[in-house]
């Protein structure tokens, strides 16, 4: 039985109902559903105080830690899903891929990948490679009642550009260089990510997860025409991969607005869109059969009550007439976000789309 409900006609699990899910499902809501990409990190003091002294890979990988962190929005904010915990990075950690995440850095990379020698530090990951994962996800929902989990992980061209790179990087010139140079080791990588991903993300279901998302950051980079060629059968392979197990499958990305179609013809069931574009235009660009998630600035959070409230009735109304939608942020929580703005946001939201 899937994590929220088997397609099969078996018993729905507790969060089957949940205002979350349905959305994902494009079934009728009692309000818009709200969670927030980054919800559970630097904006609030509370996840500060437990992460002091504690580097970023460390903290993944202890269950009660990643539980209390998890737990910390749901509580203060009472958005309608949790987000795990982690790093698009902690499934290369685990298969011995020699990187740090660097304080005002990022994930870098020891060896990156070069050249097909450079392949061999891409192994299969096990379940037994992250057995935090299972007992953290546990304890989670556990503790989440009907409150939905949502799993997640890096999309292989994410995952391709920092192993590529050593690092985060503004201009990929080194990935796009394999890319465009050497399109059969840049497939057998994306292919070879593709496969850890998709074992990295049915850890995360089968241990409880109601829905996943695929965060490719990065994407926003690449022309349709590149994305099509040289990323799409990557990111569709980790979609058909989880796909019978029955929970939502999500595809994120920044700066995707030309891409927005491709990422939904990929295997989504919901498709996030950053804050760049209208979600009526969005969904126009998607097409139909699809939910879509977000799309408020995150920076709007930064402005006034008044102009929060006004912003967000705009991300409502062009929502208006979408088969389903979950509001969110167009990207991460900022960290010098007031919580209490998140709080207030939610809170607007369920009260202006109650229905």
């Amino acid at each position: 039985m899937s994590a929220n409900g088997s397609p099969s006609g078996k018993q729905p699990t507790a969060t089957y109902d949940s205002p979350f899910l349905k959305a994902c499902r494009r079934e009728p809501v009692p309000h818009t559903p709200v969670w927030f990409m980054r919800q559970a990190g630097r904006s609030l003091p509370e996840y500060r105080k437990v992460r002091e002294g504690v580097g970023m890979l460390e903290s993944c990988m202890r269950p009660e830690l990643v539980t209390e962190i998890t737990l910390q929005p749901v509580r203060r904010h009472g958005v309608d899903a949790a987000i795990y915990f982690s790093d698009i990075v902690v499934p290369l950690k685990a298969i011995g891929v020699d990187l740090d995440i660097k304080p005002g850095v990022g994930p870098v990379v020891e060896r990156p990948i070069r050249t097909r020698a450079d392949l061999a530090q891409l192994r299969d990951l096990t379940p037994e490679d992250v057995p935090y994962i299972t007992e953290a996800i546990g304890l989670l929902t556990a503790e989440l009642g009907s409150t939905p989990l949502i799993g997640f992980a890096g999309a292989p061209f994410t995952l391709a550009s920092y192993l590529v790179e050593g690092g985060p990087s503004r201009t990929y010139e080194n990935a796009k260089a394999m890319m465009y140079g050497d399109p059969e080791l840049w497939a057998d990588l994306l292919d070879r990510l593709a496969d850890i991903t998709a074992a990295f993300l049915k850890v995360q279901i089968e241990a409880g997860a109601s829905a996943v998302q695929l965060f490719d950051s990065w994407a926003g980079a690449l022309a349709p025409a590149d994305y099509r060629r040289s990323v799409m059968a990557a990111s569709a392979k980790v979609f058909r991969a989880v796909e019978g197990y029955g929970v939502p499958r999500i595809h994120f990305g920044v700066g995707t607005g030309e891409l927005l179609g491709l990422m939904g013809e990929a295997g989504a069931d919901v498709v996030g869109v950053d804050w760049r574009v209208p979600l009526d235009e969005a969904a126009r660009r998607v097409g139909p059969g699809k939910a879509l998630q977000g799309n408020l600035d995150p920076t709007v959070l930064f402005a006034s009550r008044e102009a929060v409230e006004t912003k967000t009735r705009e991300v409502l109304e062009a929502a208006a007439g979408l088969e389903g939608h979950i509001f969110n942020l167009g990207h991460g929580v900022m960290p010098a976000t007031d919580p209490d703005a998140l709080t207030r946001l939610v809170e607007y939201v369920h009260e202006q789309s109650a229905r």
